[in-house]
């Protein structure tokens, strides 16, 4: 994007003291949903620089305990954008539902060439699973809802075994993942981070595979994304660019620096202060770093749901992506 661009003015009023509220004709209410993960690590560093405020920018801010709720949120209008860490899987379930409703703006997630971690398959200290394939007869939790149930089978049928009959397939809320591995709830989880993190930090549990995802459908493998609805866009299209703006200096900001801000992990995810040497920082794509390596990875994910029958096909994501033209840039 070209320095007169959006980005580069909007990043240069970010740069403004914070005392630059007091500029600002009114302050723009803005509805943002969001997951308690390591994916989200952007929208958790525009928060605690107060980013948005210094675009004029007021943040209801609430957060979903499974990416469903934030898709739901999304569609229904009840919500303006999902930041970093919104489901990229269940938001082009939606489209194929109800067609140009959303936009993405970024993409989040972990992979073997870039050497970040987005997901791992966590096992008690002392179990025998070293991969998919041992989970014959076992219980495998999971992040609740279509996307990683989906995202699950597929890893399992991949294994060569049957997601219907070989693997008990389990939802488990974020916080409640490690535990239920240590107290022998389910055998494994495919788990995002931090929680493959904080199960190391604890002594208790290891990652048998760090990104197996990333290892049988996409590396890099996104996950998640930073989501705004079509609504949002159209009604409120300078806010919207301050919001896309916002963000991407964030994701700048947490890439460049991620070890100064893993502390505020702490306040945003389920990982405690003695757990933050373990953190692994996250692979985060800002709008305007979007490649066509990253848009291959998205649409593989895609295509995963058309053949495990969650969506119909096909659909090429590069429809379902911000442009610069729909920020009239």
């Amino acid at each position: 994007m070209r320095k007169t661009g959006i980005v580069a003015a909007a990043a240069a009023l970010l740069l403004c003291s914070s005392g630059a509220n007091a500029a600002c004709d009114r302050m723009e209410k803005v509805i943002a949903v969001w997951l308690p993960i390591m994916q989200t690590t952007a929208y958790y560093v525009a928060l605690e620089e107060k980013l948005f405020e210094k675009a004029c920018i007021e943040i209801v801010s609430t957060k979903m305990e499974s990416p469903n709720q934030i898709i739901d949120a999304l569609v229904g209008e009840r919500a303006d954008f999902g930041p970093p860490g919104a489901a990229a899987g269940i938001a082009m379930i939606a489209e194929s539902k109800f067609p140009g409703k959303l936009k993405v703006f970024g993409l989040q997630g972990g992979g073997v060439a870039v050497d970040r971690i987005n997901d791992g398959l966590i096992v008690k200290l002392d179990s025998p699973i070293k991969s998919f394939t041992d989970l014959k007869g076992k219980s495998l939790g999971h992040v609740p809802g279509i996307q990683w149930r989906t995202i699950s089978r597929y890893m399992v049928r991949a294994a060569g075994l049957d997601p219907d009959t070989d693997v008990k397939l389990v939802d488990l809320a974020v916080a409640m993942q490690v535990p239920a591995v240590v107290g022998g709830t389910v055998d494994a989880t495919l788990s995002l981070e931090p929680v493959g993190s904080i199960a190391v930090a604890s002594g208790k549990a290891v990652r048998a595979m760090s990104n197996p995802v990333a290892r049988v459908i996409a590396d890099p493998f996104y996950s998640g994304a930073s989501l705004m609805t079509t609504k949002f866009l159209k009604e409120r299209p300078e806010v919207a660019r301050k919001v896309v703006a916002v963000i991407d200096e964030a994701t700048d900001v947490a890439n460049a620096d991620f070890a100064k801000y893993k502390p505020i992990l702490v306040k945003y995810t389920p990982t405690k202060e003695d757990q933050l040497a373990f953190v692994a920082q996250p692979y985060l794509r800002g709008f305007k770093d979007l490649n066509e390596t990253d848009l291959k990875s998205y649409q593989a994910l895609v295509d995963v749901f058309i053949k495990e029958g969650v969506m119909n096909g096909p659909m090429d994501v590069h429809d379902k992506i911000l442009t610069k033209s729909d920020l009239g840039n």
